[in-house]
């Protein structure tokens, strides 16, 4: 089972990718602030993580798990509202692979994480 890390300031959101996540078989794990997903990265590192674009410190967020030992294995998405090319050009030189537009739905989430979840 793969350990995945939502950090996110909408309970809203962790709930609902939670629910979708856990019964594609992730480990999901929840995160409401960047510093409470650093500290969580820093005992133990998810195989993947998504970050809110509109979290405070969400780009230091995934600048510092970057630089973490195993930190670059970890995927990473950047969660936004709308395409902005800039924001995700901002997301991509802080280091996230991917990412996801909210709100997401169950169709979505599957056809982005079955895949992985599935090669574990």
């Amino acid at each position: 089972m793969r350990r995945l890390m939502i950090a996110d300031d909408s309970a809203v959101i962790c709930k609902v990718a939670k629910r979708i996540l856990t019964g594609l078989d992730y480990l999901v794990v929840e995160a409401s602030n960047a510093g409470e997903a650093m500290i969580m990265c820093d005992a133990e590192l998810p195989e993947v993580l998504l970050v809110d674009s509109g979290m405070t410190g969400a780009l230091d967020l995934i600048s510092a798990v970057r630089q973490m030992e195993g930190g670059k294995d970890v995927q990473i998405h950047y969660l936004m509202i709308e395409k902005e090319f800039k924001q995700m050009m901002i997301g991509k030189r802080a280091g996230a692979d991917g990412f996801l537009l909210k709100p997401f739905d169950r169709r979505t989430l599957t056809e982005a994480f079955a895949p992985y979840a599935a090669a574990a």
